[in-house]
């Protein structure tokens, strides 16, 4: 994947990329603010952005809404250094496919990333916990189903839970004993029926909704 970097620091910067070139992620260039980001995609149309929330001017969540206005396809990461839930939903919001801490572990860091190629959401685990949380106490103060939960299928319904549970397209078809492609299938449908776009849409759409097991409705 060719890949921007955005981060105000420089030294963070020279260090992210020197780290993603020695794991195989091919760096085409940096930027130091949202400006210079919008700048450098237009040249240099990479696959893929990583760019810290928190910048000079435009900030990460109104660059990513900017980018992603313009071009729906390419796929941008969050940065951050510390775990904010309204942050990670703000920037999903805005149209990033994931969210990751500065301070994870490198080897669970790059495997976040190369599992973007087969449409995984990069999400730090601890946020994952977080959304659960969120799903948790959404449950206890009684939520509502909307009418685009309703239309969900019975096998549909089986494949988000175990998505917000944060297992893979893999561990989901190996769970349902269904096919990998199977699953992706049954997501990209989930995601037209709640009016989203990305799967990391999803995930925290279904986090706010508190979208569980035992909010289901009989069709």
């Amino acid at each position: 994947m060719k890949t921007l970097l955005v981060d105000d620091q420089a030294l963070v910067l020279e260090g992210l990329r020197n780290f993603l070139m020695a794991n195989g992620i091919e760096v085409v260039g940096t930027a130091r603010n949202g400006a210079e980001a919008l700048n450098q995609f237009a040249m240099l149309k990479p696959d893929l952005i990583l760019m810290d929330i928190q910048l000079e001017g435009y900030d990460g969540i109104q660059t990513t809404q900017m980018i992603k206005k313009e071009y729906p396809e390419v796929k941008i990461v969050m940065l951050t250094a510390k775990e904010d839930e309204e942050s990670l939903f703000a920037a999903v919001q805005a149209g990033a496919s994931g969210y990751l801490l500065k301070d994870m572990e490198p080897k669970s860091f790059i495997r976040q990333l190369t599992g973007l190629a087969t449409g995984e959401t990069p999400l730090a685990p601890g946020l994952v916990e977080r959304m659960l949380r969120e799903i948790s106490r959404h449950k206890q103060s009684g939520g509502k189903i909307s009418g685009a939960q309703r239309e969900l299928t019975d096998r549909q319904r089986e494949v988000l839970d175990l998505l917000v549970e944060g297992l893979t397209y893999k561990e989901i078809a190996s769970r349902l004993d269904l096919k990998e492609a199977t699953v992706k299938y049954h997501v990209k449908e989930i995601i037209a029926k709640m009016h989203l776009t990305n799967r990391a849409q999803l995930i925290a759409h279904a986090s706010r909704q508190g979208l569980t097991k035992d909010k289901r409705v009989d069709t």
